[in-house]
């Protein structure tokens, strides 16, 4: 076990073989992290009062932190973004900075850098939500280009990169 992998309770994280997590990461408890995933440096996952899931070829980024939440795959998760007991089905982006608080995100969604998704939002799949609280717009409906969104930011090329940091993992 890794010196930044913690158990809790009886409960340790549970690290596919072709997942990479920082050395620099912290995973305490109840918390899965799948196949091809990725989890950054400053990362924290705490399994404590609820499990973390994180999905396959989903990409946590730097200081994020993830607490009793589920995080589909194919997902993006942001630098220094912030999910308390909340839910990220498959395919969505959650922007930097941004926080998710007992709300679930549908798929194919994305979360604008530095919004505000308050308790009890239940975001639509395929919506655009943005602001403080969030506003939700149906992605067909915003200015957009989600598949351009979703290029640049694919988790498939942080799988990659991650690959070719060999110090960090």
């Amino acid at each position: 076990m890794d010196s930044r992998e913690y158990e809790f309770e009886g409960a340790a994280p549970d690290v596919h073989g072709y997942a990479h997590v920082s050395r620099e990461a912290t995973l305490v408890g109840d918390v899965t992290v799948g196949a091809n995933a990725n989890v950054w440096p400053g990362a924290v996952l705490r399994g404590d009062v609820g499990p973390v899931e994180v999905g396959r070829q989903t990409a946590i980024g730097d200081n994020a932190m993830l607490h009793a939440s589920r995080v589909g795959s194919k997902v993006m998760v942001g630098h220094g973004a912030v999910l308390n007991d909340s839910t990220v089905d498959d395919g969505a982006l959650v922007g930097f900075n941004s926080t998710v608080s007992e709300a679930t995100i549908g798929s194919g969604s994305i979360v604008a850098m530095g919004t505000v998704v308050p308790p009890g939002y239940e975001v639509p799949p395929d919506s655009f939500v943005r602001g403080m609280p969030a506003s939700v717009t149906p992605l067909e409906e915003a200015t957009i280009d989600p598949d351009a969104v979703f290029e640049a930011f694919s988790s498939g090329d942080y799988a990659n990169l991650a690959q070719r940091h060999d110090e960090l993992f």
